[in-house]
């Protein structure tokens, strides 16, 4: 286990790498620079401030001078947001951006797999039916349309949800139904698939012939089989948490890390792009570690190599 787990570090520092490289290599092929927006800079004003940011070097040393500063926990000041660096605005915005997306995994998850397992236990009858046709509907359903929808009718027509920021818990309800509808109907068809497979294995046979209750059957003894290629899907579904968080923050006028990190791509805040993509991309690689890892806990007999 452990020579497994210094492994996979190994690859994700390595996968961090090579994204940094790309990231910075993309962002600097774009045409103009952070400070052609400016109203009437002056050629002396526009060499002053990239001196002051470091941007006056070849673009290797700027790579070189801003991944020194990372290893030492320094991000970066922001181009944009004067007085502000990088540390700063991420920190302050990522928990905003984590607890949206936590209750919204947890939701996409245990709704999934409670719809996905009554699905397979109503095979063919029309619970099942409508199971099936809401789970493809989610999944047919780009978030920003869902968005919109959900701000149509229960914001403005009736009135009974607020519908920008996140002040008080009514306000999560739309964001977090928005960003989990996608994952709980995928999950949802991808648990019934599952559990039907393993409600047809010879244990559960068994456990039939002994008398041992449906609801047990089901949850106790088919789930813990079936629920293997959720914990697969684990690893997708943060990405997509985190991707589809900045459509919805955007939205719903939240102040997280997705509006933010969408607004330093608009705006060319170099160190901004740069820090926000390392943090998200070393987040997602932990996360498919960990995930990696559950699979032993969850099934002893998978071998971890």
């Amino acid at each position: 286990m452990t020579k497994y787990v210094c492994k996979r570090i190994g690859y994700a520092l390595l996968t961090i790498f090579l994204i940094s490289v790309i990231t910075f290599t993309l962002m600097n092929l774009i045409p103009g620079g952070p400070f052609m927006s400016e109203k009437a800079v002056t050629p002396a004003t526009q060499a002053a401030l990239e001196a002051k940011y470091g941007l006056d070097v070849s673009k290797p040393q700027q790579y070189v001078n801003y991944m020194s500063g990372l290893l030492q926990g320094d991000l970066g000041l922001s181009l944009k947001q004067k007085g502000r660096t990088a540390n700063d605005i991420i920190f302050s915005t990522f928990p905003t951006s984590a607890k949206l997306g936590g209750i919204s995994i947890l939701l996409a998850i245990v709704a999934g797999t409670a719809l996905g397992s009554l699905a397979a236990r109503l095979r063919g009858k029309w619970g099942d039916q409508l199971i099936m046709v809401v789970s493809t509907l989610g999944i047919a359903v780009p978030s920003f349309v869902v968005a919109s929808t959900l701000m149509r009718i229960f914001g403005v027509e009736l009135k009974w949800l607020p519908t920008m920021g996140l002040s008080t818990p009514m306000h999560y309800i739309l964001p977090v139904f928005t960003l989990a509808f996608y994952p709980m109907a995928y999950i949802t068809r991808l648990m019934r698939s599952s559990m039907l497979d393993a409600l047809n294995q010879d244990y559960i046979r068994t456990a039939r012939a002994k008398g041992v209750s449906k609801f047990s059957m089901l949850f106790k003894h088919a789930l813990r089989n079936a629920i293997i290629p959720v914990i697969t899907y684990a690893g997708p579904l943060l990405a997509y948490t985190v991707s589809g968080s900045f459509v919805v923050e955007k939205i719903f006028n939240i102040p997280g890390l997705g509006r933010e990190f969408i607004n330093c791509i608009t705006g060319r805040d170099y160190p901004m792009v740069m820090s926000t993509t390392i943090f998200l991309a070393t987040l997602l690689v932990l996360m498919n570690v960990v995930v990696d890892i559950l699979y032993k806990v969850v099934d002893p007999r998978i071998k971890l190599k």
